[in-house]
């Protein structure tokens, strides 16, 4: 059950974060506010239950954090259509097999 609440906390915070490039810009729209709020909010909520259900902090939080840059990277790489260069591939590269590797070597209960 902690890791559904992970996904869901990775999923809260990918929306935040993507809707944050709405609120910047000379294109500014005022509705994108309320979801990045919103989705930070439930993004740390969902984490907390997360470490409340017994995943250890650093592994939950070097998943959430390095699935969410990887997700962030690529949504604004189709939806922005921002660059995304072969170095950065190998860096999302680098940070699934970091978080893969924390997973695998931490201690379950």
């Amino acid at each position: 059950m902690g890791y559904l609440f992970l996904a869901l906390a990775i999923a809260g915070e990918v929306i935040a974060t993507t809707f944050l490039k709405f609120t910047s810009g000379d294109r500014a729209v005022w509705w994108a506010y309320p979801i990045v709020g919103v989705g930070y909010v439930f993004a740390f909520w969902m984490l907390s239950l997360t470490l409340n259900r017994g995943v250890p902090l650093g592994i939950a939080y070097a998943v959430w954090a390095g699935v969410g840059v990887v997700l962030v990277a690529i949504i604004s790489w189709l939806a922005f259509g921002e660059l995304l260069t072969w170095p950065q591939v190998a860096g999302i590269a680098l940070i699934v097999a970091g978080v893969a590797l924390l997973e695998l070597g931490g201690k379950h209960a």
